[in-house]
């Protein structure tokens, strides 16, 4: 790994940064380390939650069910929205 690396990890390859980050773990106490690995399993969750919430855009938006309201004449106007007495 090269001093650039270290300096700059956005430019680090993905095993560079794997590793960097593995001797880095290497060095905590068992407490901290806890905490690294209860941080992952957010930052995996929220991926699955990111990944489960488009892939339901993505059906929804390719679904007919509501293409009947595309053909619909729209006979309402903000008069006509009013509660009626």
């Amino acid at each position: 790994m090269s001093a650039f690396s270290v300096f700059y990890p956005n430019r680090m390859s993905r095993e560079e940064l794997r590793q960097l980050t593995i001797d880095k773990l290497q060095l905590l106490p068992e407490n901290k380390l806890m905490e690294v690995s209860d941080f992952t399993e957010f930052l995996l969750s929220k991926i699955d939650e990111h990944m489960l919430t488009e892939g339901i855009k993505r059906v929804a938006s390719q679904s007919k069910t509501y293409d009947f309201l595309k053909d619909e004449d729209v006979h309402y106007s903000v008069n006509t929205l009013g509660e009626q007495r």
